[in-house]
């Protein structure tokens, strides 16, 4: 049963299931402007401005920035908004224990359902 939650959930990861993500960056951004951009992102993120750091982080694909912001939420027990980050940003060190937890805990509550 936990397996079958665990394929479930990674079957959906990227479409329009569990979590709805996109995995574009926009792609008529030169280089140039993503580096401005994720510094600009990287200071909003030290100021505590997290939701506009993000959007800049999902704009420009920025992978580290995407996983410091997951981490950031996994900090605050938000599991399905760092779930997301990390699927962005194709962390699998931070997002396959992360899947295994929520796994366990959606497993949890249907066993006791019955």
């Amino acid at each position: 049963m936990k397996e079958d939650l665990k394929n479930i959930i990674r079957a959906k990861q990227g479409s329009q299931g569990f979590i709805k993500v996109t995995d574009l960056p926009v792609e008529n951004l030169s280089d140039a402007q993503k580096v401005m951009l994720n510094r600009k992102a990287n200071t909003l993120f030290n100021e505590g401005k997290i939701n506009e750091a993000e959007r800049i982080f999902i704009t420009t694909g920025y992978s580290d920035g995407l996983s410091r912001t997951g981490d950031f939420y996994m900090k605050k027990n938000e599991y399905l908004k760092a779930l997301r980050l990390y699927t962005l940003a194709h962390n699998s060190r931070k997002l396959n224990p992360l899947v295994e937890k929520i796994s366990e805990a959606v497993s949890f509550v249907l066993k006791n359902q019955r």
